[in-house]
């Protein structure tokens, strides 16, 4: 049987703010080496023998991302489908399940989140082949980490009896994140592993369990299939009908419950990266225990995981601290408590900020913007295109724009105008007029856009044309 891949790229890592946004999350981050998250998933069977395509399932918000991500190792995924809004991974397996039944009968899913650690790849792989045979036979397979610490950041697997096959048993029991006592009890057992999230099973036999035991997911799931339209690389589900689907976990949904439930236990780096204590665990640390990233003066300072994206960041006489600086929020939280910083997260959404939810550099398909300075009734973006790329063709009914080209060669159309501007050169886009940037050169277009006007959300755009299918969707 082939095993085919199946990322799932729903998380927002809100424990991993303000780097994770919710429009730029935790799997698109490059957070222990020069690749991402994701990136880093993509590739765990590279080379394996009987592995078919690669499908991922993640927000319509992250597609273009996601897909240009994976395109720089030089591949793609075959296919990607996309959620209209997150309902957690029971639906999103579902989604992947029913479109590979669909292909292959026999087909085997390796179903992986986007946003885990595994820094032995080989020792991964082997644990794999070991759960296979009994993947093919219909047993539910599940992976448990070997625990070497009393973690109570991660939820467990009790295992049962032994089975014939090497080193796998039935699952005995799935337990909640436990108190520190408890998993202190747990890890001197030696019964308990920590829940990996990563699974291994056929697709007809997950259809069978979920079918059984959570109906309407799959009755959700199947006509959101049904109704949904392929787009190139993106099969894009019937929104209503996804959205009628109840959010639920794998576990929660049908391996608590299911009596052909197996744990493969194994020990190869995992890290879920939860939190950033748990970045700090699995960095390089220098002598004095500290991951330093990016512009960093660590003076007296023992322990500490000191990030810094835009500025200089310095600390003196300090030890155990998360410090994580970016161009628009910084934090700073004692180790021991990352777990909290989501309730930062949750205060921000509260009280209707936007850095919850964006950095002050934002990516589009086509680029990104970046916000330099606003104030009452104005506001200053740097527009960055990528070569032949273009914005989609708009109007604004409350704002008007004036650009000014820095680097690059830009193609306007205002109005029944088309026309060319190059470095040092501007334009001024009416309240209310049709318009649309390009870049028709070979290099990066760099455009410095002044907005002006009684409201600048970004919600005021209605679209006509658009090549990234956003028509009237506000950016």
């Amino acid at each position: 049987m082939t095993i085919y891949p199946v990322i799932l790229c729903g998380g927002s890592g809100s424990r991993l703010w303000p780097l994770s946004r919710e429009h730029y999350p935790k799997p698109l981050l490059p957070l222990t080496s020069g690749q991402t998250l994701l990136q880093e998933t993509a590739m765990r069977l590279d080379g394996s023998p009987a592995v078919g395509e690669t499908v991922c399932v993640c927000n319509e918000e992250h597609r273009f991302l996601v897909a240009e991500q994976v395109s720089k190792l030089g591949s793609k995924l075959d296919t990607i489908i996309l959620e209209p809004e997150g309902r957690n991974t029971a639906p999103a397996l579902t989604l992947a399940a029913l479109y590979l039944a669909s292909h292959d009968p026999d087909a085997l899913l390796l179903a992986m989140p986007a946003d885990h650690v595994i820094s032995d790849r080989a020792g991964f792989l082997e644990a794999v082949e070991r759960g296979r045979p009994q993947a093919e036979d219909g047993e539910l397979i599940t992976f448990g980490v070997t625990a070497d610490a009393a973690e109570t950041g991660y939820g467990y697997i009790r295992r049962g009896a032994a089975l014939d096959a090497d080193n796998t048993w039935r699952v005995s029991a799935f337990v909640e994140k436990p108190d520190q006592a408890t998993a202190e009890r747990y890890l001197a057992s030696g019964e308990y592993h920590w829940n990996s999230g990563i699974f291994l099973l056929r697709a007809a036999r997950w259809l069978e369990e979920i079918g059984s035991r959570q109906p309407a997911i799959l009755a959700a799931c199947k006509a959101a299939m049904q109704q949904g339209t392929k787009d190139s690389d993106f099969f894009r589900v019937q929104r209503e009908a996804f959205l009628a689907c109840p959010a639920n976990s794998i576990d929660y949904a049908v391996m608590e419950h299911t009596e052909r439930a197996v744990v493969v236990p194994f020990s190869a780096g995992w890290s879920d990266v939860g939190a950033w204590s748990s970045l700090w665990q699995v960095c390089p640390r220098d002598a004095a225990g500290n991951v330093l990233r990016g512009d960093v003066i660590a003076e007296d300072t023992e322990n500490s995981l000191l990030l810094a994206q835009s500025r200089c960041l310095a600390t003196v006489g300090v030890s155990d601290l998360v410090v994580v600086e970016t161009a628009d929020a910084v934090l700073v939280a004692h180790r021991d408590k990352a777990q909290d910083v989501k309730a930062i997260v949750n205060h921000l959404k509260e009280r209707g900020r936007d850095e919850y939810k964006v950095h002050r550099q934002v990516y589009r398909p086509w680029g990104s913007y970046e916000g330099i300075d606003n104030g009452p009734r104005f506001q200053v973006k740097r527009l960055s295109v990528k070569p032949g790329a273009q914005l989609s063709l708009q109007m604004h009914h409350h704002r008007a724009e004036h650009w000014v080209v820095v680097k690059g060669t830009a193609r306007v159309t205002c109005a029944d105008q088309t026309f060319d501007l190059h470095e040092n050169e501007s334009t001024y886009i009416p309240i209310g007029e049709t318009h649309r940037l390009e870049n028709p050169g070979n290099i990066p277009l760099e455009v410095i856009e002044i907005q002006s006007g009684s409201y600048l959300g970004e919600d005021d755009i209605v679209r006509f044309e658009d090549v990234y299918d956003r028509v009237q969707v506000a950016s």
